[in-house]
């Protein structure tokens, strides 16, 4: 595996100046991100048939083992706050459980029987989108997630480093990004690490764009939780709206925080019936907004 592989550049990186090795790690992250680049269809692809596949109930599942699962569930639990996706429609699959997450679990990583199980025991099915995610790409435990996921309907993108690798050949979508020897040898939570966050930040959003959970440009599925995001919902609210920033704070307030419901509101519909709309429009804003002829 060439995620594996000594670079015989750096056989003697622990001799070199400090700021040489770091220039020289920096350079290995900046060439972790241009691996990506001639994966952008391949991520396009699987957000759009994602995104559709999920429709009204379907859950997002992040599979993982290691700094892969660690970088999984980080970027899972991002999208309840900045999308609004709930927490009810996320299931995650670490191996070696919810405590892998800050201490490594011996061999929880080469129990293919326990992923399937778990896949089983968390109803996973056909209206659900599961990511794995893996640098060597033949993880037991991911690689046997990814299968069960797919036996019982569901839909399957695998995020691997190696070419080939079983959990490119064995997922519906495979996003690849070849990074090679790490700095540090096997140290695949540094080059593979950074390809891996980024590929799924690109993932998800992009999933979420589709989704209708951004509206030029803007996070109008946010969860306010706090002062500072409570002034940029009402920021959003004036200016989607076009309304004055008493009659936005009026709106977010009838609301209860839900901005997208509170530009409805500020558009001049009850509610009721900007809730209704939402609704009806799977929450797409643009949508609800052209049917009121707010937008073209």
């Amino acid at each position: 595996m060439n995620t594996e592989t000594l670079d015989p550049r750096y056989r003697d990186l622990d001799l070199w100046p400090t700021q040489l090795a770091v220039e020289a790690m920096l350079e290995g992250q900046m060439a972790a991100i241009a691996a990506l680049q001639s994966q952008t269809a391949a991520i396009a692809a699987a957000a759009e048939q994602a995104a559709q596949r999920l429709g009204t109930d379907g859950r997002l599942v992040f599979v993982g083992a290691g700094t892969s699962g660690r970088l999984a569930v980080q970027d899972g639990t991002e999208l309840y706050p900045t999308f609004g996706w709930t927490m009810e429609r996320m299931v995650f699959l670490m191996a070696g459980g919810s405590g892998a997450l800050t201490q490594a679990k011996e061999g929880a990583e080469d129990d293919a029987q326990a992923a399937r199980a778990e896949v089983l025991a968390a109803n996973i099915g056909p209206h659900d989108v599961v990511i794995g995610v893996a640098a060597s790409g033949r993880t037991p435990y991911t690689v046997a997630a990814i299968d069960q996921a797919r036996e019982s309907g569901a839909l399957t993108i695998g995020i691997a480093n190696n070419p080939g690798s079983a959990l490119l050949t064995h997922a519906e979508h495979a996003i690849l990004a070849v990074t090679g020897s790490e700095i540090v040898a096997g140290s695949t939570r540094m080059k593979a690490g950074t390809a891996q966050k980024a590929a799924l930040n690109l993932l998800s959003t992009a999933i979420m764009l589709r989704r209708g959970l951004v509206y030029e440009g803007r996070m109008v599925a946010m969860r306010i939780s706090n002062a500072k995001l409570l002034q940029r919902g009402q920021r959003m609210v004036q200016d989607i709206a076009g309304v004055d920033a008493v009659t936005a704070g009026d709106a977010l307030a009838a609301a209860e925080n839900d901005i997208r419901l509170a530009v409805v509101v500020a558009s001049g519909v009850p509610v009721d019936e900007g809730r209704a709309l939402l609704e009806a429009h799977g929450g797409d804003l643009r949508s609800v907004l052209q049917k009121l002829g707010r937008r073209d």
